[in-house]
């Protein structure tokens, strides 16, 4: 069965999990931090008011805290993850809003204050494809020569039209350059998208599979599109519900499914959907875990023996 995919593992799909566990021979855990940044679209440089769709607080560990210095925030995070795993590393995860957007020398600072905590290997920098400048590039190249370093890129989407319709800021062109740019660096590199934009149906996200297995991505994040309290979505999804085709869980899991065939089997797929703290969420509300919908999702490939890439075609 492991010559059968690409991947070298019985799964029929590249997971996360197992390309980590083979790169370190170890369990490797992210710790998130917040470390007080804004994002361009926040403070006015190109839009207020932030993406139509982001509540930070839906994605913030209650050990971050942006009042609390980051070797703190990483004594906590590690703490906590000790009780739970054994023989285990850590990768400091600046997670919340751009964490590339700054000056250098306060990306510098903090980068560097991370990096010197004893039990941190590595980087993981959550930001966007037009906050990447040349500097910090460039930086970002030299600390991947010693440690490793992971830049997560938030595409969403890449329909122009649809990027406008949530506040992104940013065109898909300028997603592809960053793309291109970390792969030239050697800088590791993970992409966020969402599946169930409105405007995009069943065709506009299978397109979606088609165009980025065509870019040099090494790692996906997918999750399924939720409306949460306090943002800009949830007003347009309370004035205007009819704009919005919220998946029940089995048809997103069909999507999934489809999505992965279409995907290129290099592309490392870490993550297929998000939660949220149930006070916060709006729809839908389903109700699983990550682990349980991976368990759905692993039984479905299985009954219709199919996998990642069966149906991928290379564009020369």
């Amino acid at each position: 069965m492991n010559d059968r995919y690409s991947w070298g593992h019985e799964k029929r799909y590249n997971d996360f999990s197992s390309h980590f566990k083979k790169m370190f021979q170890r369990r490797v855990q992210k710790v998130s931090i917040d470390a007080g940044f804004t994002c361009p679209n926040r403070d006015g440089t190109k839009a207020r008011g932030g993406c139509t769709y982001c509540n930070n607080e839906t994605f913030t560990p209650s050990y971050t805290n942006l009042k609390v210095p980051i070797s703190t925030q990483i004594d906590e995070g590690v703490s906590f993850f000790k009780k739970k795993y054994n023989a285990i590393s850590f990768l400091a995860y600046f997670q919340a809003f751009s964490n590339t957007y700054a000056p250098f020398d306060v990306l510098h600072r903090f980068y560097e204050e991370a990096l010197s905590h004893p039990e941190v290997i590595g980087l993981v920098i959550a930001t966007r494809p037009d906050c990447l400048t040349p500097e910090i590039l460039d930086y970002l190249e030299i600390l991947s020569k010693k440690y490793y370093i992971m830049v997560e890129i938030g595409v969403e989407s890449v329909n122009d039209k649809t990027l406008e319709f949530i506040n992104r800021g940013h065109n898909h062109q300028e997603t592809v350059d960053a793309i291109h740019e970390l792969d030239k660096r050697g800088i590791h590199n993970c992409v966020h998208a969402i599946l169930g934009l409105p405007g995009e149906d069943r065709e506009t996200i299978l397109e979606q599979a088609r165009v980025i297995s065509e870019l040099p991505i090494e790692n996906l994040k997918l999750h399924q599109l939720q409306i949460h309290k306090g943002t800009k979505m949830y007003r347009q999804y309370s004035e205007n519900p009819e704009i919005f085709s919220l998946y029940t869980a089995e048809e997103y899991l069909d999507i999934v499914v489809e999505y992965l065939e279409l995907l290129n089997p290099n592309i490392i797929v870490e993550r297929f959907i998000s939660t949220a703290p149930p006070e916060l969420l709006v729809a839908p509300k389903w109700g699983l875990k990550n682990f349980e919908f991976v368990a759905k999702l692993e039984k479905k490939l299985e009954q219709m023996d199919t996998y990642q890439g069966r149906l991928y075609i290379r564009d020369i």
